[in-house]
């Protein structure tokens, strides 16, 4: 090694020190969101999630389906859990759930508002400090200023968009190797897979717990301009070996190919143009009744001009 390349070596490992010393000071309150029914954490400064909550709820649709998905003794993956909503609801729901979030100051505001959860509901959850990935590692991770819920794992420098935000070092470790063997030898019911541009990588980490699970729904983030690891038509296509039905996390949502979804992401401001994947394999994709599965049949006709 060149002495100018240990030099930025040093400096690289010096930079990561100092991030990881720096504790991220993150401010709460609790409100009591009519969807949950229990006291519940936001952080203070957050502009999406937190105000959201605050007036009875978050991510409506994407909790319908879960909800709805979902029976008590389930067991379920929350990746990328943030303050841990997904994880309460469905600990009050009666099941099983493993939440991942690799931010130590908001994986601890998860943890308080999953026991809430445990102290109401009949369901369990262990929170798992660490980002779910292909492989065992340490990485810097981007905290937006405002979207408490926009926390980027970094590859290289921060995106344009990113650049204000505060970076800090972070574990990352593959799900298999974390879930107890019941999880991975009987498999899971449900993912959400929430990772800001992680999803790939976290469903390569997580291959063992899948293979035997055959029966499922997932919720996903599908995010190109952001996504890590493979082109957005790889992962499309991964998922639909794997056999999942896909298509929008919806109020009513329908089939789509991975074509016809792709193209619509294409249409979207890129930086914007993320949207929520609903998919089920064994199991049924219409769970919301009959009248969302009418809804679902004319908008499929309707979308792209059909």
């Amino acid at each position: 090694m060149s002495r100018a390349a240990a030099r930025r070596s040093s400096e690289r490992a010096a930079s990561l020190a100092l991030l990881s010393s720096r504790p991220v000071s993150l401010a709460t309150r609790t409100v009591r969101p009519t969807r949950l029914g229990i006291d519940f954490e936001v952080l203070a400064g957050d502009a999406i999630i937190g105000p959201a909550i605050e007036r009875g709820s978050w991510a409506d649709h994407e909790t319908d389906l879960m909800l709805a998905h979902l029976r008590p003794g389930m067991r379920l993956l929350d990746l990328g859990a943030n303050i841990g909503w997904f994880s309460a609801a469905a600990v009050l729901a009666g099941c099983e759930v493993h939440a991942f979030e690799p931010v130590p100051e908001i994986a601890e505001v998860c943890e308080r508002n999953v026991a809430r959860a445990m102290a109401a509901g009949t369901g369990r959850c262990t929170v798992h400090r660490v980002a779910a990935g292909a492989t065992r590692s340490r990485a810097r991770i981007a905290l937006d200023p405002r979207n408490f819920g926009d926390n980027r794992v970094l590859d290289g420098a921060a995106p344009a968009d990113m650049r204000a935000a505060r970076e800090l070092e972070i574990e990352i470790a593959p799900v298999d190797a974390l879930l107890p063997d019941l999880f991975v030898r009987d498999g899971i019911d449900f993912a959400k897979i929430d990772t800001q541009g992680s999803e790939w990588l976290a469903l390569q980490g997580m291959r063992a717990t899948l293979e035997r699970s055959p029966r499922m729904a997932l919720l996903m983030e599908f995010w190109p301009y952001a996504l890590r690891g493979a082109k957005p038509e790889e992962l499309l296509q991964f998922l639909v070996a794997q056999g999942f039905t896909l298509g929008k996390a919806t109020e009513a949502p329908f089939p789509m190919s991975a074509e016809r979804i792709l193209a619509q992401v294409s249409r979207r401001d890129p930086v914007k143009g993320g949207i929520d994947l609903w998919g089920t394999r064994g199991a049924p994709f219409h769970v919301l009744g009959l009248k969302a599965r009418l809804h679902g049949l004319v908008r499929s006709l309707k979308e792209d001009g059909r």
